[in-house]
């Protein structure tokens, strides 16, 4: 949890509570079903928890705001970002059955209420959404053209409604036909743990008239 307090010092107790779960409850659910690699469940503050909160360093989404977690696994980035956004509503989805029942049984220990889970394809999610995000789960291009039906085309947050994604390494052959579109962030600007040295956040507008 120290590393959680570094950078996000005023969490209330209930969050406080239920961040200092996470840990326990993954390393459990980790032994029934295998969502997490052994070498990361043992930093899972840092290479999990912290790096989905990496997303709110960007963006701090309003009140009743409405986001999208594709490819979630065993809950990540949302479940962090639900615990970080009480106001904002999460919908997690992976075309996986076991991770996705993971995901919802941690997220009701802790008695996350902003939250829903799914076992699909983002293929076949109708719903719209400010965001969506994910981490890493697939080549940005390919996310676009899946979730681009997604994206609300009412505007509520400071940033443009869109994906947002963890990545790492080089992306510039990856955004370099979107790239008036696109901003990257480095999580090394902002976290000083040499785990996020390569680590990025990007952000790409989906651009959807209302007519």
């Amino acid at each position: 949890m120290d590393i959680i307090n570094k950078y996000f010092p005023n969490l209330s107790d209930t969050q406080k509570q239920q961040f200092s779960r996470l840990g326990e409850l993954y390393a459990d659910w980790n032994t029934k079903i295998n969502v997490i690699s052994r070498k990361d469940i043992e930093n899972i503050y840092e290479r999990h928890i912290l790096h989905s909160l990496g997303i709110a360093k960007i963006i701090s989404f309003k009140d009743h705001s409405s986001v999208l977690d594709v490819g979630t696994g065993g809950g990540f980035p949302g479940i962090p970002l639900a615990i970080l956004f009480p106001n904002v509503k999460f919908h997690l989805i992976d075309s996986i059955g076991k991770k996705i029942q993971v995901a919802t049984e941690v997220a009701a220990a802790i008695g996350l209420k902003n939250i829903s889970f799914c076992h699909e394809r983002a293929e076949q999610e109708k719903a719209l959404y400010d965001f969506v995000i994910s981490r890493a789960v697939m080549r940005l291009d390919s996310l676009i053209k899946i979730v681009r039906k997604n994206i609300s085309p009412e505007q509520r947050n400071a940033l443009p409604n869109g994906i947002i994604c963890l990545k790492g390494g080089d992306l510039d052959e990856e955004i370099k036909s979107f790239n008036n579109l696109t901003t990257v962030f480095n999580l090394s600007d902002i976290f000083e743990e040499e785990f996020f040295e390569t680590k990025k956040v990007v952000h790409v507008v989906i651009n959807k008239s209302k007519k």
